[in-house]
């Protein structure tokens, strides 16, 4: 009994490989690059604060938004789920506009590969690049899936933490940013 486990455990691990899809090259150089401890993830009521460079190649720092609702949106230019959920981002960000703000951080990409990729998806608010190595937010807030989007409140502090493309977030959004 014990063999036919380990041999259906050994083929399924073996159909698995064969059929996995490939890693994108971006996620493939982080994948060689050894693990570094992440920091958990902020807890509801926990202030977040971080500056990272804006398109323009200024530095943008999350506390200058103080006063209003902002999302902080982990994305990818390789992420699927993360483009599907670009239209009804962009649908919430006008429905809420002046009360809420968008800050996109891009995660895993060069720096012309988010650069276009936000021209190409025309995302409207604050993006932001994350570099690799010491000064990675992700590493820094404990982000290991995406998308992820922290609703953060006026006052600096997460509201709720949302991982993967989820309906929820949208209902919590209307309910929190009247």
């Amino acid at each position: 009994m014990k063999k036919t486990i380990l041999c259906f455990t050994l083929l399924a691990g073996l159909h698995m490989g064969a059929s996995a899809e490939p890693m994108h090259p971006a996620m493939a150089a982080t994948a060689a690059v050894p693990a570094v401890a992440s920091q958990p993830a902020p807890s509801d009521g926990e202030a977040i604060d971080f500056t990272l460079t804006d398109l323009t190649g200024k530095p943008f720092t999350l506390s200058s938004l103080k006063g209003k609702y902002v999302v902080v949106d982990f994305w990818g230019s390789w992420c699927i789920n993360c483009i599907k959920g670009f239209p009804k981002m962009k649908e919430y960000y006008q429905k809420h506009r002046g009360r809420l703000e968008i800050v996109s951080v891009d995660c895993n990409d060069s720096e012309a590969r988010w650069k276009a990729a936000v021209q190409k998806h025309g995302m409207p608010w604050v993006n932001v690049y994350n570099p690799r190595g010491d000064g990675d937010l992700t590493k820094k807030l404990g982000v290991t899936a995406f998308p992820t989007k922290l609703l953060v409140d006026p006052e600096g502090k997460v509201v709720k933490t949302f991982v993967g493309e989820d309906d929820s977030f949208y209902t919590v959004l209307d309910a929190t940013v009247k």
